[in-house]
């Protein structure tokens, strides 16, 4: 009997979803005269070499979205290229109407959703590192903001709304972590702190949010930033935006410089939100969480070997946060 996909090495795991990139290309229209691994992670990126030029084309092994989210996700994308500065790639458009291919896998068991969408030049950022890069993020985070603000307005019910800690994904982690009495108690005291912070914000004003801006999603190239991967956008407030933004900043060498820099080029293009530290940094330590109850639901081969690992680095990243306020990833063991 076959091997299920979740139980496959990350090679075979590849090898099968390029068979379905194959199947998807001629939906978008594509002759491509060579498909390249980019990145098997949460899901997994090819680059098609075409006559037309290069794309990237996006297997989704393990986004929980509906279609309907994903075709606001590509529609929002399409728009920032058209009516902003902000370089973002171009969603190409399938056949039948919308950006979202939906090919069947036996090997999956399952239909996979799959999107394409113009080549960015430049390499990825990785680490958002200098005062140049920093301030541009903030000055992009913000353009963003002030574009979702009037951008179709009556399709916004059409993307996940991001509010609660996991943003209404199913909760794996309490079950995962009740085995550890100390780490399941940190688990929910820092759940319920974060929830309470959500809740708090619930009638602000929301829109259409990137909700996932750190280094493995831009590019650097000409010195200007350009943004991919909007998997994960979705209606929250601007400060969640922020938040999630400086979970990745916080941890490296300077731990307050970049931060404090992103919000200068945001504050350079629009008024910072306005709401107290305890709940910003509730916003921060949300994102541990959701990363932490991620990586359990994943199929992808490398992320499930890393799970048990990465659910003793949130138990120290939470414990710190909860003895000090401030949470950061730079803490022993983290």
């Amino acid at each position: 009997m076959p091997a299920a996909y979740q139980d496959l090495d990350e090679p075979s795991q590849v090898e099968l979803l390029r068979g379905v990139a194959e199947q998807a290309a001629p939906l978008f229209g594509l002759t491509p005269t060579a498909i390249r691994l980019v990145l098997h992670g949460f899901n997994t990126t090819f680059r098609l070499d075409t006559p037309g030029g290069a794309v990237a084309m996006r297997v989704n092994t393990n986004s929980l979205g509906s279609a309907g989210n994903v075709q606001a996700q590509q529609a929002w994308q399409h728009a920032i290229r058209r009516d902003t500065d902000v370089l973002v790639p171009d969603p190409l458009p399938v056949g039948d109407g919308g950006y979202l291919a939906v090919v069947g896998s036996a090997e999956l068991g399952r239909e996979v959703m799959v999107t394409a969408s113009t080549w960015l030049e430049g390499e990825d950022l990785g680490t958002v590192s200098t005062r140049e890069q920093c301030r541009a993020l903030g000055g992009l985070m913000a353009t963003l903001h002030r574009h979702a603000e009037s951008w179709e307005p009556e399709g916004h019910h059409r993307f996940p709304r991001l509010a609660g800690t996991l943003f209404g994904d199913p909760d794996l982690l309490t079950a995962a972590v009740a085995h550890d009495r100390g780490l399941a108690a940190l688990v929910s005291a820092a759940g319920q702190r974060c929830e309470a912070a959500f809740e708090r914000l619930a009638h602000e004003p929301v829109f259409p949010l990137h909700a996932d801006l750190h280094g493995g999603n831009l590019t650097w190239h000409e010195h200007r930033l350009a943004v991919f991967d909007f998997d994960d956008s979705g209606l929250g407030v601007p400060a969640l935006d922020l938040a999630i933004c400086a979970f990745y900043l916080r941890g490296g060498e300077d731990e307050h410089g970049p931060e404090a820099q992103v919000r200068e080029g945001y504050a350079a293009r629009r008024p910072l939100p306005d709401l107290p530290t305890e709940d910003f940094e509730a916003l921060v330590a949300a994102r541990q969480l959701l990363l932490a109850n991620s990586i359990l639901a994943s199929t992808t081969a490398g992320q499930r070997s890393d799970a048990a690992a990465y659910l003793r680095i949130t138990g120290e990243r939470l414990r710190h946060w909860l003895d000090t306020g401030r949470f950061t990833r730079a803490v022993p063991g983290g």
